[in-house]
């Protein structure tokens, strides 16, 4: 699952959220719902088993181990694991294709460093930017003429936007100290190395909600190395620069590429009854840089994977009503940008068979909650295009009738889901948290630890096999079993005038119901 701060909508906050109860539930739980009406995916849900899931885990796993310790799109771990992933469905009996793309690539080969050695010997926190340069640059830190310390109240400063901003730099090698604002990282860093600066400091600019460590994207591959630093640090490295020199020690060990090959894996079955129909399964394929991403996204793949064996294997694919187009995605956590791909090369036509997309992005996280996307947008701020409210009711009432209490989580273009409601295809999907905050009702109704992430290894090195729940991936890994051979089976459509809504009322209570008596939900 990619971060951005544009896109961060927090989960977690359900003060206005409902909760389906179990009390009164129109289907048996031990055969689960019929979905429309006419599915019944017991057998099918007893066939999708989490000990299958983590087969696929550990392999994930073990490509990680002997590449680096990642999967991420444009590394030898991703190209593994989409070898890996064709091959099995490829031996399950699906048409398999690999969609080649290309993307801009950035990542740290190692942790970047920052010390003062003189006049006094100290190390900061730091990180490097995307596309920075590699370099070990010892030198002189040197300011720019135009840095505004103390902070205006708002942001303002135009440091480093000109070239007339920098001093002349020092006969050795040199360091410019750079404040954030008005103009992009991307300038800044060019404006330095073209002033002769052999390293720069990007620091924050320090108005308020801008003070801690500062980094972004550079845009394209840079020459020198370029790092990050928070206002209070750079502060400090100012006063001291205007009693005499300061010296510093810039290291980065960095790869960047703008045009970086990676893959999207599309394995088709047969064409259902309903010829112009296919309901697309995704779930993106590679991890962050920093680390094997067991969870995000293994999870959601492996779960997807094992879902379209089982498929095949019990022959529900000789049924279907509509084609299943499974899809691993390639870097997701860059930008959506293979599912963007996808979608943008597709003609009207291939677009208006699209019947549905689902989407799963971390069903195994081990604080976990039952997410489930909000398609009617009637809890959170966004619904999702006409028939993603009926997706949402067949998660919904899947849980339902398992005893199990689901939560709603918006469709914040956070993941690959985005760019197919983008073009109004309905979409739904299954979440179990990142790094948001498991609240104290969360905790009361879904078990786990409030206070604490969901996914305390999100987007780090300790995303591994241990980094799982085992309960999140049987919960979650049955409800999406259920929605994608519900969709794929039914004879009903998914809008309402086909009769696909429940006629019976939900049952539900509020989450300030819930609070006030704590009463735990399976």
């Amino acid at each position: 699952m990619r971060r951005t701060k544009q896109r961060k909508a927090m989960v977690g906050g359900f003060a206005a959220a409902l909760i389906a109860t179990m009390a009164g539930s129109a289907v048996a739980a031990s055969s689960g719902p019929s979905g429309p009406g006419d599915v019944n995916t017991k057998k099918f849900r007893d066939a999708v088993t989490v000990n299958q899931i983590l087969q696929h885990e550990r392999q994930f796993q073990r490509i990680a181990n002997r590449n680096d310790g990642t999967r991420a799109s444009g590394t030898p771990g991703y190209k593994a694991s989409v070898r890996y992933v064709s091959k099995t469905l490829r031996r399950a009996g699906y048409k398999v294709r690999i969609q080649e793309f290309t993307f801009p690539f950035s990542r740290d080969l190692e942790p970047a460093e920052f010390s003062e050695l003189s006049p006094t010997a100290q190390d900061f926190e730091t990180a490097a930017f995307s596309y920075s340069g590699s370099g070990d640059v010892t030198g002189q830190i040197v300011p720019t003429n135009d840095v505004v310390i103390p902070a205006a109240p708002e942001p303002g400063s135009t440091s480093g936007c000109e070239a007339s901003d920098f001093p002349t730099a020092p006969a050795a090698p040199a360091i410019a100290l750079i404040q954030r604002g008005t103009c992009s990282f991307e300038i800044k860093a060019d404006n330095a190395a073209a002033a002769g600066y052999d390293a720069a400091i990007i620091f924050n600019e320090g108005n308020p909600g801008r003070t801690d460590l500062t980094i972004g994207t550079l845009g394209a591959p840079k020459s020198i190395p370029v790092i990050g630093l928070s206002y209070d640090d750079a502060v400090a490295l100012y006063e001291e620069s205007q009693s005499g020199p300061v010296t510093g020690r810039v290291f980065t060990s960095t790869e960047s590429d703008l045009n970086r090959k990676t893959y999207n894996v599309i394995a088709d079955s047969p064409r259902g009854k309903k010829k112009g129909e296919t309901v697309v399964v995704g779930a993106h394929l590679d991890s962050v840089a920093e680390g094997p991403g067991i969870n995000d996204n293994g999870s959601g793949a492996a779960t997807t994977l094992e879902i379209a064996e089982q498929m095949a294997t019990k022959k529900y694919t000789k049924k279907l009503q509509r084609r299943i187009r499974f899809a691993f995605w390639g870097a997701e956590e860059s930008g959506l940008l293979g599912a963007q791909h996808y979608v943008d090369n597709l003609n009207t036509r291939q677009l208006n068979r699209i019947y549905a997309n689902l989407n799963f992005d971390m069903v195994g996280s081990p604080n976990y909650v039952r997410f489930v996307y909000d398609g009617d947008g009637s809890d959170t701020p966004d619904a999702g295009p006409p028939g993603s409210a009926e997706i949402e009711t067949v998660f919904t009432d899947y849980f339902e009738s398992q005893d199990l209490a689901t939560a709603p989580t918006a469709f914040d273009g956070r993941s690959d889901y985005g760019p197919f409601i983008e073009v109004g295809i309905p979409s739904g999907g299954l979440f179990s948290g990142a790094e948001g905050i498991k609240t104290e009702v969360e905790a009361a109704v879904f078990g786990g630890a409030a206070g604490e992430p969901y996914d305390a290894c999100y987007h780090s090195a300790c995303d591994t096999i241990t980094n799982l729940s085992t309960k999140a991936l049987n919960e979650l890994g049955d409800g999406a079993a259920h929605a994608v051979l519900t969709l794929a089976l039914s004879k009903r459509g998914l809008y309402p005038d086909s009769s696909f809504a429940k006629t019976t009322p939900k049952r539900t209570r509020s989450y300030d119901d819930l609070q006030k008596g704590h009463t735990p939900l399976k």
